[in-house]
């Protein structure tokens, strides 16, 4: 790794609320990130309907994005991605603990969200971090051919600390 790569990756992160000025560039990191991504418009029906998003940024680039929806005490992660030039660096886990820690603190006691069979990666970070496997969404997602399944995961949040 060069020496300006290596000092970037020292710089502060930040965490803040999205914001509507942030939608093209959340609409273009998912669609860099994800086989099936979100349209920017589904990014400001989000923001529209109140639901919680942020976004984590280093020296003012977008490196990830996280949006949640709150239902009674319930906490749905409904969309989460890292750009890809910057997976593999815990970003993903830093990201996620956020929102599971301020949702914790807003009294939610369990988080739900939905990830496909075929990604492991997203798979392994969720069950690291406290997710379990608790069922199975018949054909949720599109695929390149048909159809693909939905993993249901869970995790408890009472108690959680950042």
């Amino acid at each position: 790794m060069n020496t300006a790569k290596f000092l970037s990756r020292l710089q502060p992160l930040e965490l803040e609320p999205m914001q509507e000025r942030d939608l093209d560039q959340v609409a273009d990191l998912d669609a860099a990130a994800q086989p099936f991504p979100w349209s920017r418009t589904n990014f400001a029906d989000s923001l529209q309907a109140s639901h919680w998003a942020w976004v984590l940024r280093q020296n003012g680039e977008l490196l990830g994005f996280a949006v949640l929806m709150g239902v009674l005490d319930e906490a749905h992660l409904l969309n989460i991605a890292i750009a890809p030039a910057h997976q593999g660096r815990g970003l993903g886990a830093r990201l996620l603990r956020h929102v599971q820690a301020w949702s914790s603190r807003r009294g939610m006691v369990s988080m739900y969200l939905e990830v496909r069979p075929s990604n492991t990666r997203a798979r392994t970070l969720y069950r690291h971090l406290g997710f379990q496997e608790i069922g199975r969404r018949k054909a949720y997602y599109p695929a390149r051919e048909g159809r693909e399944d939905a993993l249901v995961f869970s995790c408890s949040l009472e108690g959680f600390l950042s």
